[in-house]
């Protein structure tokens, strides 16, 4: 499981890396490269859910399974893809196969171990999915740098392959036999709704928020969800019973883990383009520069998930939600010309507090839910966390955008009337921090002297953007351990 698992993680980040290589390779556009990236973003976001659904419905191992070739099987055809056509097309399959590997992975675990050793095999599944992500600019790195592009899907090859014979070697199945029909129609609205509405905040990286595309996606992916809930509350077989959500732990640990996502990958993707775009580190230094979180995610969550069963959820993730607030904070006081030293100590304490809180939060969903629906019960808490991470790019990004859009305009009113227009139209790459490149282009037209000015001008832009954003992940994450502390109470002796 751990294997599967950082497989589809890995898959989320370390095909950033690749993108120049694949530009070049294929001939792509900047529109290409974007959905290179989105479509496995947005097939594993709208189809989780019905993922863990499944596996409870005709067997938890029979669909990783499933799910585990379809991955392997697709990442060969990313690999071997002539045109960005194909290599999207591979990328939502791709996003398919994770949707399956992800909710049942963690439901298998929760299946196969006894209830003493639950909580530090929990704790190991949440260090390996954020380990996962966070290697993944890194392992991207070296692969590309070695082997080309294609490296970082054809490395899932021999790993899938392996994973499938021991996965059929050593899994038990597992089913909910309670599960006797798919609820059709809300498996439709649940998955259409998932998807408008992701597709929606994905959107806002291109277009405006009061944009058309952006607010009639989010529109209709919230009339949708309404939909789902009608119909779930009114179905004698729901895909997901609302019952869940009458235990108050069940619903904090669920909205606690969007609150994660929003914060954690929201920082970690403003954190990406400050280390690369505006201190000039290459993929593979980011990679290593962001191993204190990293290796503190690895090294703390088994241990979190272990303790947690003998002190209770509520202490693990206010402290864990606290200590990322505090780190948060700490890393809003960058600036472009900071050390590495004014942030290594920060990236310590955040993976500290991804890691006492993640592994917790999943032991505490599924407690909280019927064993024999363990898939839905973890569908739905995965699915809350790739909506927090969808949240957290968007709404922090459009923030940090907001800001640095608004400081650019500012400079440029002080301009010749001549040169605003052109100004203006840098303002995409000073959204991105791309003060090199701001800085080549302004040299031709004002010459080296107002390049580089023009270059601090927008590095300083976007790390004011950058600093706003933080502080409003910083606020969510503290909003984030008062909840915890309100909502996950020990469970009375009924469970709830």
């Amino acid at each position: 499981m751990v294997f599967a698992l950082f497989m589809v993680m890995l898959d989320m980040t370390v095909v950033t890396v690749a993108l120049p290589s694949i530009q070049r390779s294929l001939n792509a556009s900047d529109q290409s490269l974007e959905w290179t990236v989105n479509a496995f973003s947005l097939a594993l976001a709208s189809l989780t859910l019905l993922g863990g659904k499944l596996g409870d419905r005709f067997g938890r191992r029979r669909l990783f399974l499933v799910g585990l070739a379809i991955f392997t099987a697709s990442s060969a055809a990313c690999a071997l893809a002539q045109t960005d056509a194909q290599l999207i097309t591979g990328r939502v399959v791709q996003g398919v196969g994770g949707a399956l590997m992800g909710p049942l992975s963690l439901s298998i675990i929760v299946a196969a171990f006894p209830r003493d050793r639950l909580p530090t095999a929990l704790g190991i599944w949440a260090g390996t999915s954020a380990f996962g992500l966070a290697i993944g600019p890194l392992v991207g790195g070296v692969l590309v740098d070695a082997a080309g592009w294609s490296s970082v899907f054809w490395i899932n090859v021999p790993i899938g392959i392996v994973g499938i014979l021991v996965a059929a070697w050593v899994v038990p199945e597992s089913t909910d036999p309670s599960t006797r029909a798919l609820d059709l129609p809300g498996t439709a609205l649940a998955t259409a709704g998932l998807f408008a509405f992701v597709w929606g905040l994905i959107e806002t990286s291109s277009n405006d928020w009061t944009s058309f595309d952006v607010l009639s996606r989010l529109a209709l992916g919230v009339l949708l969800l309404a939909a789902f809930v009608v119909r779930e509350a009114t179905t004698a077989e729901p895909m997901l019973p609302l019952g869940f959500f009458r235990r108050l732990r069940f619903s904090t640990a669920n909205v606690l883990m969007l609150a994660l996502g929003f914060a954690m990958f929201g920082v970690i993707y403003f954190l990406t383009l400050f280390m690369q775009n505006v201190q000039g580190y290459s993929a593979i230094d980011t990679g290593v520069r962001s191993l204190p979180l990293t290796m503190m995610v690895v090294l703390v969550a088994p241990l979190a998930g272990r303790f947690s069963g003998r002190f209770g959820a509520r202490p693990f993730v206010v402290v864990g939600m606290a200590l990322c607030a505090v780190a948060i904070l700490g890393l809003s006081r960058l600036r472009p010309d900071s050390p590495y030293s004014d942030m290594w100590p920060w990236l310590i304490v955040f993976g500290a507090g991804s890691a006492l809180t993640m592994p917790v939060l999943a032991a505490t969903a599924m407690a909280s839910s019927d064993a024999a629906k363990s898939g839905v019960a973890s569908g739905m808490l995965n699915t809350s966390r790739q909506v927090g991470t969808a949240l957290g790019v968007a709404v922090l990004g459009s923030i940090g955008a907001t800001v640095a859009r608004g400081d650019w305009a500012s400079w440029t009113l002080g301009l010749p009337a001549t040169l605003q227009p052109s100004a203006h139209a840098l303002e995409p790459l000073v959204v991105l921090g791309r003060g090199s490149q701001i800085e080549s282009l302004a040299s031709q037209m004002v010459g080296p002297a107002g390049g580089a000015l023009a270059a601090q001008q927008a590095v300083d832009a976007f790390s004011h953007g950058m600093s706003q954003a933080f502080v409003v992940a910083a606020g969510v994450a503290l909003v984030a351990a008062a909840l915890a502390l309100a909502g996950l109470a020990r469970p009375r002796e009924d469970g709830h």
